[in-house]
């Protein structure tokens, strides 16, 4: 039986518990639930907190896990290793200190740098040849500078209002591109091949369409630079031999702009639909 540890809350959990029930896994209906048998598929579930999972997967307790890419590399745990990206649950790490004062990570040499990702920080420095004295807080950090506690922050950034409503500035490279990932421990579960074909359907599913439309047959070649699909285009007959009906998987993501492209050229009847599960 694979042993799945899945956020128990915070931002990931909503989002990972509705990707695994779109994979077609039976998880808790009781968010008080922590353990939860799904006999369908073979599957036990631990709900968790979001920080542990990492520690938990990587000691080979149990094999596999949703978690944070940030929460991953904070936790150190060399037992754990990442397998896939979830696409969900994107943010950037960034250090941030009194305006003009720091230019690079160098600039921190022999200084209190707070976070409330010692290990991750740490391990970032450390490649980079920097020794400061880290300041672990829980939660939000951007009053540390303020409050005397540290000489700069690296936190969490979106749109960095929160740090300059602070009295902070961002400076140096980003520490961390995260989101949500797939993590393994030490050794390869059964029972892991299909979850991975599964959610990586639901990825799909997520971010493609399929795109049917009508066109003159002599347009094919302008219409598949338009829509190339993942592999192919399936072009079929239509009753009128100077037609043919094309149907293509296309990103999500621009699919107006793409209608627009296919009218343009002759293209009719042009329908969209949404996909529901995916095998590629």
């Amino acid at each position: 039986m694979l042993r799945i540890a899945v956020p128990n809350k915070g931002s990931l959990a909503e989002t990972a518990t509705e990707m695994l029930a779109e994979a077609g896994y039976t998880g808790r209906r009781d968010p008080k639930d922590l353990h939860v048998i799904d006999p369908l598929n073979d599957v036990e579930f631990f709900y968790l907190r979001p920080k542990d999972i990492a520690t938990y997967v990587g000691s080979g307790a149990l094999d596999v896990g949703i978690t944070g890419r940030d929460l991953l590399l904070d936790a150190r745990m060399p037992g754990a290793r990442e397998i896939e990206s979830l696409g969900f649950g994107a943010s950037t790490f960034r250090f941030a200190g009194p305006p003009g004062r720091f230019q690079d990570v160098a600039d921190l040499e022999g200084l209190r740098v707070a976070t409330a990702y010692p290990g991750l920080v740490d391990g970032y420095l450390d490649e980079h040849g920097v020794a400061v004295d880290l300041v672990p807080l829980d939660g939000a950090v951007e009053s540390a500078v303020e409050l005397g506690v540290a000489d700069a922050v690296a936190d969490v950034v979106s749109t960095g209002t929160t740090l300059r409503q602070a009295g902070l500035e961002i400076f140096g490279p980003k520490l961390l591109e995260s989101e949500a990932v797939l993590i393994s421990g030490p050794s390869t579960a059964d029972g892991l091949d299909t979850l991975l074909r599964r959610l990586r359907g639901v990825l799909v599913a997520r971010r493609y369409v399929l795109i049917d439309y009508d066109l003159p047959a002599d347009l094919v070649d302008a219409a598949v630079a338009i829509t190339p699909g993942i592999e192919s285009p399936t072009i079929s007959p239509l009753r009128d031999p100077a037609w043919v009906a094309v149907r293509v998987l296309i990103p999500r993501t621009g699919v107006n702009q793409v209608m627009d492209e296919l009218y343009g050229i002759g293209a009719r009847a042009i329908l969209v639909t949404a996909i529901h599960a995916a095998r590629l």
